[in-house]
C-alpha cells in the first residue's frame, strides 16, 4: 500500500483532480436512469440551501441574484477540486489513505441524498458508483504514474525521473501518467456528458410542448390600453415569460411529467381529493391578471412580475374537499418537497387565487411550475407561491410549519406597497434639460392610488399613473416635467395603496416579511 518511491506533489494534485472529476462524470451518469436530485453535488447543493440560515440567502439572493445556484454549485465543486487534490498527495503516501477520503466523500454524498424530500434505497446508487469509479483511477493512475522505467527504455518515451538529493527519491513516469490522465479526463467527459443527455428536460418540454390548453369559462378582461406607458426603458406592464423571475430552492428544476401529475388534497377534509390535469383542466378555467412578488426583493430590486395567468379557483377545489371548521392554513408541498404555509381566509375571500396551469397565453414554463403551481394575489410567494405543487394539507398555523417559517420568516406574508424608479437608473448621467422619471409601483389586492416623487427633499410631487384592470396588478407611474439642472440630484418616489395607507419610509431588511423603505437613485446631470 504504502510508496517508498513517492510522485512529485503535481502529480499526486493531477492525480487527486483526475479521480474526482471522474467520480462527477461517473456519479452523473448514474444519476440519469435514477432521477436528478440522486446526483451526489445537487443533493449536497439542496442541502446546503436547506441548512443555510435565512440571513445567508437574503445575501446570496442580494449579491448574486438569479445567479445564485449556480455560484453555489460553482462554490460546492471548487470544495471538492481541493479535497480531490488532498486526495490525490494523500494517495501517493499511501493508496488506504486516498480511499479513505473517498469513502469520506460518498459518505458525505449519501447523507445528503438520503435526506432529500422522498429519497429511496435506489438514490444512492449514483453516489456509490461514483465513489466506486474513483478509487478504480485512483488505483490506475497511481500504478501508471509510478510505474518503474525500463531500463533499455529511451528517455524521450518516458522523459527523465524527476529527483530530490536526500534520502526521499520522486519519480515520475511521465508517458504512464499522460496516457492515464486523458483517459481518465475522457472517461469523465463523456460521462458527464451522457448523464446530463439521460436527465435532460426534452421528455417534460415536449409533453409540454403537446399541452392543449382549454379556453378560459372566465377570461380576463382586455388590458386597457392605457395600462402601459410604452416608455423606453420603463418595466413593461406584462412581464414576458422568459424575463420573468425566478426565485426558489430548487437547485436543479424539476421534471414533471404531466401524465403523471397529481394533485392530492387532504388534511382538515369531509372528502380528500386527488386531481390529475386531465380532472384539472375539466374544470372551469380562470384568466387573471396577477403580479407576483419576492419577499426577499429589496427596495427597488427586480424581483416583482406581472402576468396573464389561467388556471382552476382553488376556493372552488377547497369547496368541493369540504374545508372543516377550525382550518385556517393549506400546506401546499412541491415536487422537490418544498413546503409553504397560505392563510385559508386568503384564498376564501374572493380573490382570484389559481391552481394554474398557463402563463401569458402558454403552458407554465418548467422553471416557473409546469405543469401546475399556485398563483395568490397580495401574498409574497413564499406563502402562497408553490410551484410544481403535488399536494395541499387543509391544517393549521398551530400544527404544521412551512419551509421558510421554521427558518424565522413571519407566518403569514401580504405584500407591502412599494414602488420603484426604473428611469433614469441609479448612477445614471443624464442631460439637462427635461427629464422622465418613471416606474412601477404594487400593492397586490388593495390596488395603487397615488405615486409621488421627490427631488433633493424638496416637496412630492404627483405622478401621472398609467391604468390597471384590476387591483392585482402593479401600476406604471410617470413624471415627465422635471427640467434637470446640472449637478447631482437624489430622487424619491413612495405610493399610497387604495386605502389611503402610505408606504413605510422606514428603511427595513427584508427578513422576516418583506423589505419597506422608499427607493432612491442618484443621478448626475451633465
Amino acid at each position: 500500500m504504502r510508496s517508498d518511491n513517492r510522485l512529485p506533489g503535481w502529480a499526486a494534485a493531477l492525480i487527486g483532480l483526475v479521480t474526482g472529476a471522474v467520480a462527477v462524470g461517473v456519479s452523473l451518469l448514474a444519476a440519469g436512469p435514477v432521477k436528478a436530485s440522486a446526483f451526489p453535488v445537487v443533493a449536497v447543493g439542496d442541502a446546503a440551501v436547506d441548512l443555510a440560515p435565512a440571513g445567508l440567502k437574503d445575501f446570496a439572493i442580494r449579491t448574486f441574484g438569479e445567479n445564485d445556484k449556480p455560484v453555489l454549485l460553482a462554490g460546492i465543486l471548487a470544495v471538492m477540486a481541493v479535497l480531490a487534490v488532498a486526495v490525490g498527495v494523500f494517495a501517493a503516501r499511501d493508496l488506504r489513505y486516498g480511499l479513505a477520503g473517498l469513502a469520506a466523500f460518498g459518505a458525505v454524498g449519501v447523507a445528503a441524498v438520503l435526506t432529500r424530500p422522498g429519497a429511496g434505497p435506489a438514490d444512492v446508487i449514483p453516489t456509490v458508483a461514483g465513489v466506486a469509479a474513483g478509487a478504480i483511477a485512483l488505483r490506475v493512475l497511481l500504478r501508471r504514474a509510478s510505474a518503474a522505467r525500463p531500463d533499455d527504455a529511451r528517455p524521450e518515451e518516458t522523459g527523465p525521473p524527476v529527483m530530490r538529493a536526500g534520502r526521499d527519491r520522486y519519480a515520475v513516469n511521465r508517458r504512464g501518467l499522460l496516457t492515464g490522465v486523458l483517459g481518465g479526463a475522457a472517461v469523465a467527459g463523456v460521462s458527464g456528458l451522457a448523464g446530463r443527455a439521460l436527465s435532460s428536460r426534452s421528455e417534460v418540454s415536449a409533453a409540454r410542448a403537446g399541452l392543449v390548453l382549454p379556453r378560459p369559462a372566465v377570461p380576463a378582461e382586455p388590458i386597457p390600453a392605457g395600462a402601459d406607458l410604452r416608455i423606453r426603458g420603463l418595466t413593461p406592464f406584462v412581464t414576458p415569460s422568459r424575463d420573468f423571475y425566478r426565485v426558489d430552492t430548487a437547485i436543479v428544476v424539476p421534471q414533471v411529467d404531466p401524465r403523471d401529475w397529481t394533485l392530492r388534497i387532504g388534511g382538515m377534509v369531509d372528502r380528500p381529493v386527488e386531481l390529475t390535469l386531465a380532472d384539472l383542466l375539466k374544470r372551469p378555467l380562470v384568466e387573471a391578471d396577477v403580479t407576483l412578488c419576492c419577499v426577499s426583493n429589496p427596495v427597488g430590486g427586480p424581483y416583482a412580475g406581472n402576468a396573464r395567468w389561467l388556471g382552476a379557483r382553488l376556493a372552488d377545489v377547497l369547496r368541493d374537499a369540504g374545508v372543516r371548521s377550525g382550518a385556517d392554513m393549506l400546506l401546499s408541498t412541491s415536487a422537490d418537497g418544498w413546503t409553504c404555509g397560505t392563510p385559508l381566509d386568503v384564498v376564501l375571500d374572493g380573490r382570484e387565487a389559481l391552481l394554474a396551469v398557463a402563463m401569458n397565453g402558454e403552458a407554465l414554463p418548467v422553471d416557473h411550475g409546469f405543469p401546475v403551481r399556485q398563483v395568490v394575489p397580495g401574498l409574497y410567494g413564499y406563502v402562497s407561491a408553490t410551484k410544481w405543487v403535488t399536494e395541499i394539507k387543509v391544517t393549521r398555523f398551530d400544527r404544521d410549519t412551512a419551509y421558510w417559517t421554521t427558518r424565522g420568516w413571519a407566518e403569514k406574508g401580504p405584500v407591502k406597497t412599494q414602488s420603484r424608479i426604473d428611469l433614469p437608473r441609479d448612477g445614471a448621467r443624464v442631460p439637462p434639460g427635461r427629464t422622465v422619471i418613471a416606474g412601477v409601483a404594487w400593492a397586490q389586492h388593495r390596488g395603487v392610488d397615488a405615486v409621488e416623487v421627490r427631488i433633493d427633499g424638496g416637496p412630492w410631487r404627483r405622478a401621472r399613473l398609467a391604468e390597471a384592470p384590476t387591483a392585482d396588478t402593479w401600476r406604471q407611474w410617470v413624471v415627465d416635467d422635471w427640467d434637470a439642472v446640472r449637478g447631482r440630484h437624489t430622487i424619491e418616489v413612495r405610493a399610497t395603496d387604495a386605502t389611503g395607507r402610505p408606504q413605510t419610509a422606514r428603511r427595513a431588511p427584508v427578513t422576516p416579511d418583506g423589505a419597506t423603505g422608499l427607493h432612491t437613485v442618484t443621478v448626475a446631470v451633465a
